[in-house]
């Protein structure tokens, strides 16, 4: 019954590559990130496909979220390239970082929801600060949409601290989905959570990443989440990616450092 129920949403997911397309939408080359005397991207190579989900394994430590911070212009390279849509990420602007960030998904390992607000005054902050938003019907309107596709529209009116971890993790979500951004970046979506709601955020990461038509990386040590979301994966170590597959693929590698992240996945 396990291996049957591992496998639901693999075929599932395999159903809905007609979704993905060639354009590139993030394309990475030579970067590299020090800190003092730490190096800690040496050099990372990586392009990211529209409707494309990947997902980038490694020890704790090894920069994985330098480079999506990089992607969003939060931290700058001191070597290489970093481009979103085309454009050296780098060389924007305040307001061109501003706009490009309109289309950028992040979501936190916290959920970073304001603990003072309601769930709704949350989803409504997003719309109202960054797509200036003032009309009530269409804040709701978009509110429950969002909330309604994480499955949680009764948790509207609740505070975030009357929320389980799981719920936490949904709404977050939802109110970084509610700007429909382009792309997603997901820095640890599991983590913190019990087997089965991690599997129910990897499930619904999966589903927004349909209906929304976004493309994804995502920054896990939780193999169940990484086998149901990823195109690709890629696993990194010393500041490097060292290995890209699909899943499959990779658990299939001989490359023992490879082999060690699959050991318990079989």
């Amino acid at each position: 019954m396990a291996d049957t129920v591992a496998q639901q949403p693999i075929r599932r997911k395999a159903a809905d590559q007609s979704d993905r397309t060639d354009e590139t939408v993030i394309e990475i080359k030579g970067l590299k990130k020090a800190f003092g005397n730490k190096e800690v991207l040496k050099n990372i190579n990586l392009t990211l496909k529209r409707g494309e989900n990947i997902v980038v394994l490694g020890r704790s430590g090894q920069g994985k979220s330098v480079t999506i911070q990089c992607i969003v212009g939060l931290l700058t390279p001191d070597e290489g390239s970093v481009k979103v849509f085309g454009q050296e990420v780098a060389e924007l602007n305040n307001e061109q970082l501003k706009d490009l960030r309109t289309k950028v998904g992040f979501l936190f390992q916290s959920g970073a929801l304001y603990d003072s607000m309601t769930v709704r005054e949350n989803m409504e902050f997003a719309l109202t600060r960054v797509l200036k938003i003032k009309d009530q019907a269409e804040l709701d309107s978009r509110v429950m949409e969002v909330l309604e596709g994480v499955g949680l529209p009764e948790a509207a009116d609740k505070m975030p601290s009357d929320l389980s971890g799981g719920m936490r993790k949904r709404v977050g979500l939802a109110r970084t989905l509610i700007v429909k951004p382009e792309i997603m970046l997901y820095d640890e979506p599991t983590t913190g959570l019990d087997p089965i709601t991690s599997r129910e955020i990897s499930e619904l990461i999966l589903e927004m990443q349909k209906k929304f038509k976004t493309s994804s990386i995502i920054i896990t040590h939780d193999m169940d989440c990484a086998r149901i979301t990823s195109d690709r994966v890629v696993i990194m170590s010393e500041g490097e990616y060292v290995a890209e597959g699909t899943f499959d693929e990779l658990q299939q590698s001989d490359n023992e450092f490879v082999k060690s992240y699959f050991l318990d996945t079989k």
